[in-house]
């Protein structure tokens, strides 16, 4: 009997030995991840509620309840305009929506310079900056590059016109990687592609003046440039004659044979006689 009461005894003092241990290990464990969490908070700071799109929204696309969710956000690092109360960005009892002015991406915050107010359109003026301006070009279409322009994508900007000082035409870069905010399109004429008919493009008051005397005193060409392309930083042009490679015909000089001669005075009359030349 006594040696049972022993191994009770003992077994009892073994588990409550292993649960201790475990209690020990689980509560560090806690202890290190509390830690953890408030190294972060401090690093991270205070933390705010804000809106972020859940999904993909375009230009002029309305924005709904359903399109956003809250989210913590870093306060100190929280964008200016961004919206933390519901009723701020949908007010209540406005059945008026709100327009997206510039594309957007899931999980990126909403701010004021990104949507209109509510029941205000979309409209150019919401994407150009302080000091920008905007300004329409006419598309050529034989380009083939006109039915692949959308609002966000840049372009170069090609003038073609008569030089007095050059033979033929000349083509000139006048601007490089310029935005476009807006397309104007219709329908292929022969198919049911959409092609533009014009684009608009963000520009300085500068840049406006040149892209208006260029469109006046030639044609304009878009090229539609990549991603991750850089500015062009150097003058690119080319005549009809460097394009083909032409080269302007040499006139060779007739040398005309020297002619020596010697004056000769019979009484009134000088007259003119052809001698050898010396040299």
């Amino acid at each position: 009997m006594r040696a049972m009461f022993g191994m009770v005894l003992v077994a009892g003092i073994g588990l409550a030995g292993s649960a201790v241990w475990l209690a020990q290990g689980y509560i560090g464990k806690t202890q290190s991840e509390l830690e953890y969490q408030q190294q972060l908070m401090a690093l991270l700071g205070p933390v705010t509620q804000v809106y972020v799109l859940n999904k993909p929204k375009n230009y002029g696309d309305a924005l709904t309840k359903e399109d956003v969710k809250l989210v913590y956000w870093p306060t100190n690092s929280l964008p200016e305009g961004a919206f933390s109360d519901e009723e701020v960005l949908f007010p209540p009892g406005n059945r008026q929506e709100r327009f997206v002015l510039r594309q957007m991406e899931p999980s990126e915050p909403v701010l004021t310079v990104k949507v209109t107010k509510p029941g205000d359109p979309p409209g150019l003026t919401g994407q150009l900056a302080k000091g920008m301006r905007a300004f329409a070009i006419n598309v050529n279409v034989e380009s083939g590059v006109g039915g692949f322009l959308q609002p966000g994508d840049f372009v170069d900007i090609y003038w073609t016109g008569a030089v007095d000082s050059i033979e033929g035409n000349l083509t000139r870069l006048i601007e490089a990687s310029t935005r476009i905010i807006a397309v104007d399109q219709q329908a292929g004429a022969s198919s049911g592609t959409t092609v533009a008919r014009t684009v608009t493009v963000v520009a300085t008051p500068e840049q406006v003046a040149r892209l208006a005397q260029a469109q006046n005193s030639g044609r304009l060409a878009l090229s539609l440039v990549g991603n991750a392309d850089d500015m062009i930083d150097r003058t690119v042009e080319t005549t009809l004659n460097e394009m083909l490679n032409i080269q302007a015909p040499q006139v060779a000089a007739i040398e005309q044979e020297k002619v020596c001669t010697i004056r000769q005075r019979n009484g009134a009359e000088v007259t003119e006689v052809p001698i050898p030349c010396t040299n």
